[in-house]
């Protein structure tokens, strides 16, 4: 074996590479997280919204109630000035979405990464990439613009749509850009809106606008009738004509205090696993902004990876290339939906034909009418509906989400924060692991059913996945 400076290097400290790496430190495992910015420098993002599942996992880390605190919570949303989706509905304690800024969520994710003894890097640039059978190697170029090579057992690119990663490692982005010079802002209004989260278009214009719970609220726009360059300057004005096409009135918004013109492309890279190295976040995948899914799906692949890399270091995975591999069967997925749900929602509220304007209504119509329709159409957005293909020799619940149950011990996601295996037994049981599951007893939470007469035997993964059903 070579010698190895870190056992995971990961490249990008957004949300999706802080909670990879906290993740990873706090199982044990030796963590080196390297960011080209400066440390401390503002990060005013696009991001604003966390929904259920992303809630849950932040709640297994004992997060999610002081994040809630930074803003505002959600329980409905009227999109198309018709179309009412109840969010209170949905079958966790988190039915809503919560609306605040990227740099919360960075901030405690950040806090608890440093806890748990991440190494960091900033102002550190990729420069190259090489693998080996054993490890990964990266050449780096310092803050001062030394050069440094850094080697690792495995390495996880979460350094964004233009991911160096990615670069180095050959992979192409296929895709396109589907919208071209959204405006955003974040600003005061003088009128508070009705309805405090409204998405509404005209066919040559779209805006949606959400508060952050103090006194700003994030607004976001588009019109047909001005297609410019992302450098182009934007200001006030226009994001206000812009609000005024698509949701009647702009509000008497004033005072803002960031302005940005940007792009939106749909992409995906074909491969989320190249020999020892992964990607993870908008690295692997990047699509609209509609549904606010970008950032939420990029914490979903980190929590998803860290357990399985943190099983494979650990010498407790029975075919450790199979579960590794598993991360690309899993998540690519995922990423493939979202994309076709983001987008499926900006085509909506692009809509200009007689056509496409009939099928939107018809298909607003649709979901209020049909409440199942509407709670999927949630539950797939929330990210709570999202589940996995049964575990080699298992059948389902395996690879479903694992509701919060109440046990004798506590919430199971009070458990999942230990960041390992919940093993949920009828009292006085002693059931023997599968010899499937990447876990031993060693790094086991063991936590019974409160109802006596409950048989079944689970096995939960770290991430708030059904591992294995034992009826």
């Amino acid at each position: 074996m070579s010698t190895t400076d870190t056992d995971v290097l990961v490249i990008g400290a957004g949300p999706t590479g802080l909670l990879l790496a906290g993740d990873l430190a706090t199982a044990g495992i030796d963590v080196t997280l390297v960011e080209r910015r400066p440390q401390g420098l503002g990060n005013m993002t696009r991001a604003f919204g966390v929904h259920a599942r992303t809630l849950e996992q932040l709640d297994a880390r004992g997060l999610a109630d002081e994040l809630l605190a930074t803003g505002t919570t959600l329980t409905t949303a009227r999109l198309f000035g018709r179309l009412d989706l109840d969010m209170t509905r949905l079958p966790t304690r988190f039915n809503h979405l919560l609306v605040t800024p990227q740099y919360e969520v960075e901030r405690l994710l950040e806090r608890r990464a440093v806890a748990a003894g991440v190494t960091f890097r900033y102002g550190t640039e990729l420069r190259g990439l090489r693998q080996d059978a054993d490890g990964a190697t990266a050449e780096l170029t310092d803050a001062d613009g030394t050069p440094l090579t850094l080697r690792a057992r495995y390495l996880v690119g979460t350094d964004g749509v233009r991911s160096s990663v990615r670069t180095a490692l050959g992979l192409p982005f296929p895709g396109r850009s589907v919208i071209r010079s959204i405006v955003l802002a974040d600003v005061r209004l003088a009128e508070e809106p009705a309805d405090s989260f409204s998405v509404s278009g005209s066919g040559d214009t779209f805006a949606f606008l959400a508060p952050f719970g103090d006194g700003w609220y994030r607004v976001m726009g588009w019109t047909r009738t001005r297609q410019v360059a992302d450098s182009e300057p934007v200001d006030l004005d226009e994001v206000r004509e812009i609000a005024r096409l698509a949701l009647g009135t702009d509000y008497g918004m004033h005072d803002a205090r960031w302005i940005s013109r940007f792009h939106s492309d749909e992409r995906q890279a074909p491969a989320y696993r190249v020999g020892r190295a992964f990607l993870a976040g908008d690295a692997a995948h990047v699509h609209s902004p509609a549904g606010g899914q970008g950032m939420n799906t990029g914490l979903q692949d980190a929590a998803n990876l860290a357990w399985k890399l943190t099983a494979v270091l650990r010498g407790e995975a029975p075919d450790p290339e199979a579960l590794l591999d598993s991360y690309q069967s899993e998540r690519h997925p995922v990423g493939a939906m979202v994309l076709r749900s983001s987008g499926t929602i900006v085509r909506l509220a692009m809509a200009h034909t007689p056509l496409t304007r009939a099928a939107r209504s018809l298909a607003a119509r649709f979901l209020n009418a049909v409440p199942r329709a509407s709670a999927r159409a949630m539950s797939m957005i929330s990210g709570l509906g999202i589940s996995y293909a049964p575990a080699p020799g298992t059948g389902r619940p395996s690879g479903r989400r694992a509701p919060d149950v109440h046990l004798r011990e506590g919430r199971l996601y009070e458990l999942l924060r230990r960041g390992e295996f919940v093993l949920i037994a009828p009292e006085g049981a002693a059931p023997a692991l599968p010899t499937t599951a990447p876990v031993t007893p060693k790094h086991l939470v063991r936590a019974t059913w409160p109802d006596p007469s409950k048989e079944a035997v689970a096995l939960v993964r770290p991430d708030g996945y059904v591992h294995w059903v034992r009826q």
